[in-house]
């Protein structure tokens, strides 16, 4: 190989990150950055929020225009997937019968939706994880009137409110005994069921779904009727599926790369094989601040590892150490947390939990010390968390608290 080149593979958030930090970071040698979409990459979280109510449209979610990637000589391979990589001869086979030579190379691959395992090919079922799976959506909002939602994690409760302000019907369908029960306590699991069906949506806990069956009424209008475990069904006009994601790692397993909740990586980003590394949802990396490995969904997570990754394969020795932050907007309602709640003993409220208005925050402690925290319209506890979390902060719960103690003020007394 003349001139060295990284391959890039995945065109979203941790990719496109990836390639233009590369350039920050001195970078010389060509990059290609391959998208398995033919779209020019863009934000993904507006998918089940702002781009499925069409407050914006693609040009508006773009993560960058074209002329970016054209100006730091990245050469986009879009519409195309890698079918294979070799780590001994260096190489990645291209499903446009190309195979390119790397010197580094680096997984994007991301996350594929979990899908369940009954309604094969039916038209009203739907799935959000593309640009392409929200247009084929929004084909059929214009005449539906009614639909379900499987799964009350965060994407089926984003989908949820969407939905519930364009006018349909919501009910929401959730197997566990409350929604959010992985990722929150039961205090914002209350507080969102809440907020939901203050805005209409039904949401039935405990229902595990069964069967889904085609319908078609009178006029010939199709829909989905939905069975579940209590002898209850449900006939809607679509559905709309959220039962959570599983890292994108079979092209890196047959490549021989370690592969365990993700592709194992070290704290610079660096998988088991010589000049590969990976960063973003695909990826399980080590966390020093809780002491395990770790694979996060969220795109502050992706851009972070990009970038380490970036200064690594550049020789700039960096070590990824960022706390992990979230949100989800839902209605007039933001949330925001942060750090990982998972393993916690006790929760402490500031302000009202059944307040729509004024907002609250909880803090997740475990061991007397905060580990994690969840901020409904509160941006200044947010803010401050983020340096509890980091610090292992033992500060005392009542000063968490109090109302009158501003949040800056947090850090001079933790």
């Amino acid at each position: 190989m003349s001139k060295q080149c990284c391959v890039v593979i995945g065109a979203s958030h941790a990719g496109v990150s990836l390639a233009l930090q590369l350039r920050k970071e001195g970078w010389e040698g060509d990059i290609q950055l391959i998208g398995a979409e033919s779209e020019l990459p863009y934000h993904r979280p507006p998918l089940s929020k702002d781009l499925l109510s069409g407050e914006k449209n693609m040009e508006a979610i773009r993560l960058r225009p074209h002329k970016v990637f054209d100006d730091n000589a990245i050469e986009l391979v879009l519409g195309v997937t890698a079918l294979d990589v070799d780590p001994d001869a260096q190489t990645v086979q291209l499903s446009n019968g190309k195979r390119v030579e790397y010197s580094k190379l680096v997984f994007c691959t991301g996350a594929n939706v979990n899908k369940l395992p009954m309604g094969q090919g039916l038209e009203r079922l739907f799935y959000i994880r593309t640009a392409a799976d929200v247009k084929q959506l929004q084909a059929v909002l214009t005449t539906a009137k009614s639909a379900a939602v499987i799964g009350g994690g965060y994407i089926g409760l984003e989908a949820a409110a969407v939905l519930r302000k364009l006018g349909l019907q919501v009910t929401v369908l959730e197997m566990a005994d409350r929604v959010l029960a992985r990722v929150t306590s039961r205090v914002m699991s209350e507080y969102m069921t809440s907020l939901h069906m203050m805005h209409g949506v039904e949401i039935r806990t405990r229902a595990h779904v069964t069967s889904l069956q085609e319908i078609v009424d009178e006029n010939g209008n199709k829909g989905v009727s939905i069975g579940c475990n209590d002898g209850r069904e449900l006939q809607v006009d679509l559905v709309v599926v959220g039962v959570g994601v599983t890292p994108s790692t079979a092209l890196a397993e047959a490549a021989g790369l370690e592969v365990s909740n993700g592709i194992v990586v070290d704290s610079s980003g660096k998988t088991s094989r010589d000049n590969i590394y990976a960063a973003g949802d695909c990826c399980s990396h080590p966390s020093q601040l809780y002491d395990r490995m770790m694979r996060l969904e969220s795109v502050q997570n992706a851009n972070d590892q990009a970038r380490v990754v970036a200064a690594n394969i550049c020789g700039k020795p960096t070590e990824y150490k960022a706390v992990p932050w979230f949100w989800s907007d839902q209605y007039d309602a933001k949330l925001q947390m942060v750090g990982i709640s998972e393993g916690y003993d006790k929760v402490v409220v500031r302000g009202d939990a059944s307040n729509h208005e004024d907002g609250f925050a909880l803090f997740y402690y475990k061991d007397g010390v905060v580990i994690a925290a969840d901020c409904v319209k509160r941006p200044k506890e947010f803010m401050a968390s983020k340096q509890l979390v980091m610090n292992r902060s033992a500060i005392g719960p009542e000063k968490l608290q109090d109302e009158s103690v501003e949040p800056s003020n947090w850090l001079q007394s933790a």
